[in-house]
């Protein structure tokens, strides 16, 4: 059972999947395997989420929950100019460092779900809609940060987030996750040459 306090019946569901994915890969996820890690009556699970599809898409929304709670990037209206991009800076930084550290669990189901996504368009559709919130707010601070093209600029810093999470968690850098200075650092560069050469 995941942690000492029970949550909300759907919440633990809902991270009982996120950890069996990230344990096991999709193929270990079912049902059952939910009820049972979770330590709940049989088809508990499946009377939340009654498909497969449902499941995947109820476990894809709690990592985005689980992923934004919490972080100052997220919360509230953007300062502009300058603190704008200090925000952008820290923020981000530390979002990709709890990604890479203490959220590695979440980081690696949501690897497994965009494979996934690949493979199954209702779940495509959902990884989308749920990925749009990030680039709705890359943009928002982008065009406070005083982007001439604040949706591009989005596209390709989320690109390069993307592969940072890859490459720390499943690539070539996955012995050693960056220090959240040196992932501030290596923002703060990006960010200069999307901004600084506009």
């Amino acid at each position: 059972m995941i942690g000492s306090m029970t949550p909300h019946r759907p919440t633990l569901i809902a991270d009982t999947a996120i950890a069996l994915i990230a344990e096991r890969g999709l193929r270990g996820l079912t049902h059952r395997a939910v009820d049972e890690a979770a330590g709940l009556p049989a088809g508990s699970t499946s009377n939340l989420a009654r498909t497969r599809a449902a499941l995947l898409d109820l476990a894809l929304s709690r990592i985005v929950e689980r992923e934004t709670e919490g972080s100052p990037v997220t919360a509230g209206e953007p300062p502009d100019g300058a603190e704008a991009r200090v925000l952008l800076v820290r923020g981000g930084a530390d979002l990709l460092h709890r990604a890479l550290t203490v959220g590695r669990t979440l980081t690696l189901a949501r690897l497994e779900l965009a494979l996934e996504a690949t493979r199954r368009p209702e779940l495509r559709t959902g990884y989308d809609r749920l990925g749009a919130r990030f680039t709705g707010l890359a943009t928002a601070l982008l065009a406070r940060c005083g982007s001439v093209d604040p949706a591009g600029d989005a596209r390709r810093l989320i690109r390069w987030c993307d592969g940072v999470l890859f490459n720390s968690t499943a690539g070539s850098g996955h012995d050693r996750a960056p220090t959240v200075d040196e992932l501030r650092d290596e923002v703060d560069r990006y960010l200069a040459v999307l901004l600084d050469l506009d």
